[in-house]
């Protein structure tokens, strides 16, 4: 698993596809990532376990599809 201390605000994150799903806000506690609402089509915040990281270099890249992503995070207002 990775550690949540390589991921940073603003980081951008992509799909395993390679589609752009957000940016990260911050670290929700030590298993989530609150991407930021100004990036989201809906405006709201989304969280994303942190079992989705495949690996972090300058983005984070997950293991799901975009539309895996989109269908499965948690909304938040």
């Amino acid at each position: 698993m990775i550690s949540e201390d390589k991921i940073r605000e603003h980081m951008e994150v992509r799909s395993a596809d390679g589609s752009h799903v957000g940016t990260v806000d911050h670290m929700e506690g030590k298993s989530r990532i609150k991407l930021t609402r100004t990036d989201s089509d809906d405006g709201k915040h989304h969280l994303i376990p942190l079992d989705w990281v495949d690996h972090v270099d300058a983005h984070v890249h997950l293991s799901k599809s975009a539309s895996d992503v989109r269908s499965n995070w948690e909304t938040m207002n």
